[in-house]
This record gives C-alpha cells, sequence and structure tokens, in this order.
C-alpha cells in the first residue's frame, strides 16, 4: 500500500518566555511527538538526552520536565513549519510547506541567536524564515535517529553551540 499524504497543522505552540535567548528550530512534529503532544517524542531521537548533556541535568522525562529544562537555560524551542502535507514523518516527505511566523515570536522574545536541527529545517528556515526574520539560523546536526553517524558524545559537542551566546563570547574575547 502506497503511503498517503496527509495536511497536517502544527499541534502546538512554541516554548519560551521573556528569559529566552536561543531558539532552537525543528522541522515539524514526527508522528509520536504529535501523539505524545510535545516536541521530540520519538524515544529514539536524542534531543532530550543532547539538551541534557549540554547543560550537565538529568534528561527530562515529561512534557513539563522538558519545558522547564529549556526554560531554565533561556532555550526557546519551536519549528520552522506550522502546517505541511507528509507522510508518516520524514523530513523527505514534506510537501506544500507554510512557515511558523518566526520573526513574530522574534520581536517578542530576547532572542539572539536561532539555531536549526538537521539540514531540512535549516534550508526551509532560510527559504522561508530568513528575509523575514532577519537573523540567520545555525546549523546543527540532526538528533534524529536517521543521523545514526552522530553518536551522541559527538552531537553533545556541536550542540554545546547552544552556550555561546553573544554576550559569553563578549566577554571571553580577549583585551586589545
Amino acid at each position: 500500500m502506497a503511503d498517503t499524504y496527509r495536511g497536517i497543522t502544527h499541534p502546538f505552540e512554541p516554548v519560551w518566555d521573556g528569559r529566552s535567548r536561543v531558539l532552537v528550530l525543528g522541522t515539524f512534529p514526527s508522528v509520536l511527538s504529535r501523539e505524545n503532544a510535545f516536541y521530540y517524542g520519538h524515544p529514539q531521537n536524542r534531543f532530550w538526552p543532547v539538551l541534557a548533556a549540554v547543560f550537565r541535568e538529568a534528561v527530562p522525562v515529561t512534557a513539563a520536565e522538558k519545558r522547564a529544562l529549556l526554560l531554565r537555560h533561556g532555550v526557546a524551542l519551536w519549528d520552522v513549519l506550522a502546517s505541511c502535507d507528509l507522510t508518516g514523518s520524514a523530513d523527505s516527505s514534506i510537501r506544500n510547506p507554510v512557515p511558523n511566523d518566526i520573526a513574530a515570536l522574534l520581536e517578542k522574545a530576547p532572542i539572539r541567536r536561532v539555531f536549526a536541527n538537521g539540514q531540512t529545517a535549516h534550508a526551509l528556515y532560510r527559504r522561508w524564515c530568513e528575509p523575514a526574520a532577519g537573523m540567520r539560523a545555525v546549523l546543527l546536526p540532526s538528533t534524529s535517529p536517521a543521523n545514526a553517524a552522530w553518536t551522541l558524545p559527538r552531537l553533545t559537542e556541536a550542540w554545546r553551540a547552544l552556550l555561546e551566546t553573544p554576550e559569553a563570547a563578549a566577554s571571553e574575547a580577549p583585551e586589545p
């Protein structure tokens, strides 16, 4: 039986507050994320173990624990797409993408850097959101289980870029 494309609307709001300094963007929630009603709900996705390692905390389990981890560390979380036609969860199956209004979020929150979780999120952000948002996204390796070439330690090292805020970089810069 052939896979059937379905038009799907993003089912949950972005996670952010007035202390959010960085924004991490995925592409669109997977089937399991939509069923679990929160971001990165597939148990094999390494997003939560990577963030926990970056921030030296225990891996959160519940949606409330995950939200608290993000907000404690000034991380906002959303997806590039508001809706799309999709079959299953594969980014490669996305058709008819409609972007979220990332620019509006950037106007509300004191976000200084945007990060994309994987190539597809990065490419979609650059095409659909960056012109209005006015902020480039830093490409990070995907935490998806499909990105098996990246081990958890290697992902964690790459994702430490979340810790490098403009303020931290300025305070660590050598005096002239």
